[in-house]
């Protein structure tokens, strides 16, 4: 008699909890379904608390919870970008500009480069870097516990770079100190590499970053010199996955690049210098390719215009027609791509400017589109919560005024923004 009578109070529970949950719906007028690569149309998603309960084909409004009218709209998947700096200052004229920011202000402005980015239609974010190490942990943190409105974020805590590197804060004096926060990722060994790592993840980072090669926005770095060596990157990706995590890397040379992946990493941000030897590594390896091919137009226009250093014009210049070449061979050889913008660089909000320049190098529409939804999720490890609206994921998702199938640039344009079934914009 007990155990029945516990039972029925399991039983009455359970209905209790489905009864209350949260149910609403959104009328797509159109639904972009990057799993199968198909447009459906007059489509109703049923929203279950924050996922997606499920999809069938418009017959009338429910009557068990309010409908979101998108019905003259086409519907995406919430975007993802996998190369931001939201816990940051925004890129200038200044090498110097990091240390002119209290701890304080970088939160501020990371929870309004966060809240731009969300309305932009960015659900979800690869956080790669940011100068005051774990600035991106706490807005991370911040976003989750609904303290700020923001994306999902997937972030590294700090850099690993070697000393003077590309993950540095360079080109002042040499007398001037730099805040140990920002020094946190600064290696000198494997051994130092392991230290670091780990106590990354002990801080709350969900994967690993690796500054390669030099880069293109720090003086005193060359964007074709090797800076961490094989064993250094063998390290990190081996330390990463004793937490079971992963490691990215920074690589515009293409012998550094060649070098990370022979190393275990799982994708390679910029890949600016990449040789056919690389393409072809990385499509034997499975490795992913998130290359910021808006971003060299963008620095050769504000840069001139506002006098960023030589140094930084010369190196966009070095780089960017051969990164759009990369990138388009990449794409004809089947390699692993995903998007990312390199946002921070310029402002946040503005990342669905590369769709274009991904379709004008190569990229269908949709390959675009897929690359910002399942094939991030996929690098992430987040297929099962982002990336798609089928059965089970987080009910993210935007609106855009016209057909992104044919004109990928209404996606700078987005009417209305979803996140976890809540209405944003």
């Amino acid at each position: 008699m007990i155990f029945r009578f516990a039972g029925l109070s399991l039983a009455l529970l359970l209905a209790a909890s489905a009864a209350g949950a949260a149910v609403r719906y959104v009328h797509a007028g159109r639904l972009v379904d990057p799993e199968t690569g198909r447009v459906l149309e007059n489509q109703l998603i049923r929203i279950v608390d924050d996922r997606v309960a499920a999809v069938t084909p418009w017959t009338g409004a429910p009557g068990d919870g309010p409908v979101v009218d998108w019905s003259r709209f086409e519907v995406l998947p919430g975007l993802i970008d996998m190369h931001v700096h939201l816990a940051d200052t925004e890129q200038n004229s200044n090498v110097a500009e990091p240390l002119m920011h209290s701890e304080a202000e970088i939160a501020l402005l990371g929870a309004r480069h966060a809240r731009e980015t969300l309305r932009a239609g960015f659900t979800s974010v690869h956080d790669v870097g940011c100068f005051r190490a774990f600035a991106d942990v706490a807005l991370r943190d911040a976003i989750n516990r609904g303290d700020v409105e923001g994306p999902r974020m997937s972030a590294v805590g700090a850099y690993i770079t070697i000393p003077g590197g590309g993950g540095e804060v360079t080109g002042f004096a040499p007398d001037i100190k730099v805040p140990d926060d920002m020094r946190v990722g600064v290696v000198t060994s494997p051994q130092d590499v392991r230290l670091k790592v780990n106590f990354l993840f002990q801080h709350g980072a969900d994967s690993i970053k690796l500054i390669g090669t030099g880069a293109v926005l720090a003086e005193g770095t060359e964007v074709g010199q090797q800076e961490l060596t094989e064993d250094e990157m063998r390290a990190a990706v081996e330390a990463a996955a004793a937490h079971g995590s992963w490691v990215t890397v920074h690589a515009h040379g293409a012998e550094g690049i060649k070098s990370a992946m022979r190393a275990g990493v799982r994708s390679i941000e910029h890949a600016s210098l990449i040789d056919d030897e690389g393409i072809a590594l990385a499509k034997a390896k499975g490795i992913y390719l998130d290359m910021d091919i808006y971003n060299g137009d963008y620095i050769n226009e504000i840069g001139v215009r506002d006098g960023w250093p030589e140094d930084y014009l010369r190196k966009n210049r070095e780089t960017t027609d051969a990164q759009r070449e990369g990138f388009r061979k990449a794409v004809k050889a089947g390699v692993k791509m995903t998007f990312g913008t390199d946002a921070g660089v310029y402002p946040h909000g503005l990342n669905a400017r590369q769709f274009k320049y991904m379709v004008r190098y190569g990229m269908t529409p949709m390959q675009a589109i897929q690359a910002a939804t399942v094939n991030a999720a996929a690098l992430l490890g987040w297929s099962r919560d982002v990336g798609a609206l089928s059965p089970g994921h987080y009910a993210d998702m935007i609106a855009v005024d016209g057909d992104a199938l044919s004109d990928i640039s209404v996606l700078e344009h987005v009417s209305g923004v979803i996140k976890g079934g809540e209405v944003v914009r």
